[in-house]
């Protein structure tokens, strides 16, 4: 190719920016994952990009994949034997008749499946469930949906297993367990509860209705049982592999197929329509961010932006952690924050910035994404499960919500975390 260094520059940065657009947009209403897809494409065909290093580029993901698939085979099995709708209907039992109880129910709830099992757990296995709450509860689900959607953001740097993005940010400089219960402890604290006020107050007119009472509520039958079990035997496992520093995606994959294969096989059921209720389609779009971001990791810019944050940690240590949170918060609304991790661990390995920079920066990744509904893998997975339900939220519903709820929490979380750091 002929073009300059500077015109292949701006043609990936431009493909990128159009794979973004369509990612958040979704013109045509075609899924999230054709645009991602077509923008890897592009980067192939116009030369930009060569195609084993695009393939390269998408088996960096193989870990993510595998952790999708096992958590996603967790939560179609489990949904299938009726765990959720008995776990629903325990839940409206213990509100009590009270909407805000309920409400605060699912925030717990969401809480534990985030910081146990990741931000896109949440998505996959909690939202199902929180809707056949509401089903039952005869309430409008929505505001309980969203619950599940802002916490699994907010909640998802409390332990690094929280959010694989985290692990994506720190890399080979991971720091030990008890390090990061103490430089990221309060900060989630400030999150979650700053959150949970925002949502309350959001909702408050539709957490004044009345919620149904239950009858009866059938046993949970021995599948049932199986699944609860295996969701928590892989958090457990999700936990022992990080405290081993090890990678999370194949103990997930195999402890999700497992589960699946013995629940189907004590049931006698088909693994067919496990199969076909799986959104596969979260593999690609994962895939397609990854090779775009291996194209932006070509071009000039990455690294200019390497040494302009390693000069600001230079000159002003106390302003940039703020101004790099900030900053990468917003960013992670326009380009989704799987690939604005990545983007973000190149440059902060790259300037070999303190540990409390590259911790603010993790706050913009995990908790900036509440502000727009594309914003994170875990919020497009949410986004997919609700569709699947019948229920739709725009992208201008969701901003709405998330100019009021995000900003705060991530402000505190900042001052939480400057609090904390030296």
């Amino acid at each position: 190719m002929t073009a300059t260094i500077s015109e292949t520059d701006a043609a990936t940065w431009g493909i990128a920016a159009l794979a973004t657009f369509g990612v958040i947009a979704r013109p045509w209403r075609l899924p999230e994952f054709i645009w991602a897809v077509t923008g890897a494409v592009l980067l192939v065909l116009f030369d930009l990009l060569p195609w084993r290093d695009a393939l390269a580029a998408a088996g960096k993901g193989t870990d993510v994949y595998l952790f999708l698939i096992g958590t996603m085979m967790l939560a179609e099995v489990a949904r299938q034997e009726g765990l959720f709708d008995w776990l629903a209907a325990q839940a409206v039992r213990h509100a009590h008749g009270q909407a805000k109880r309920l409400f605060l129910i699912v925030y717990a709830v969401g809480i534990l499946v985030t910081v146990l099992l990741s931000n896109d757990a949440t998505a996959v296995v909690l939202t199902p469930a929180v809707y056949a709450a509401a089903r039952a509860a005869k309430v409008e689900p929505l505001p309980y949906l969203f619950v599940c959607a802002f916490i699994a953001n907010a909640a998802s740097f409390v332990l690094p297993i929280s959010n694989p993005a985290n692990l994506v940010v720190f890399g080979q400089q991971m720091p030990p367990l008890l390090t990061w219960l103490r430089l990221f402890g309060l900060p989630s604290v400030a999150a979650i509860v700053v959150t949970y006020l925002a949502l309350r107050w959001t909702q408050r007119g539709a957490l004044k209705a009345s919620v149904a009472g239950i009858g009866e509520i059938s046993p949970l039958a021995p599948a049932g049982k199986l699944a609860a079990f295996g969701i928590l035997l892989t958090a457990a496992v999700l936990i022992a592999a990080s405290a081993m520093d090890r990678d999370l995606g194949l103990p997930t994959f195999v402890a999700g197929v497992a589960v699946a294969a013995l629940v189907l096989l004590i049931g006698r059921r088909s693994p067919v329509p496990v199969l076909q209720d799986i959104s596969w389609s979260v593999l690609p779009l994962v895939a397609g961010l990854f090779i775009l971001v291996e194209g932006l990791n070509r071009t000039g810019v990455l690294p200019a932006l390497a040494t302009i944050l390693k000069q600001a940690a230079a000159a002003a240590p106390q302003l940039t952690p703020w101004l790099s949170g900030v900053l990468v918060a917003v960013a992670s609304n326009v380009l989704n924050n799987l690939p604005m991790g990545l983007i973000a661990a190149t440059t902060s390995q790259a300037a070999q910035v303190p540990a409390h920079v590259t911790g603010a920066i993790l706050i913009g990744v995990d908790l900036g994404p509440n502000l727009s509904v594309t914003g994170s893998l875990a919020t497009i997975l949410w986004l997919i499960v609700l569709r699947r339900e019948g229920e739709h939220v725009g992208a201008v519903q969701f901003l709405r919500l998330g100019l009021v709820v995000m900003p705060p929490a991530l402000l505190l979380s900042l001052l939480a975390l400057s609090a904390v750091s030296p």
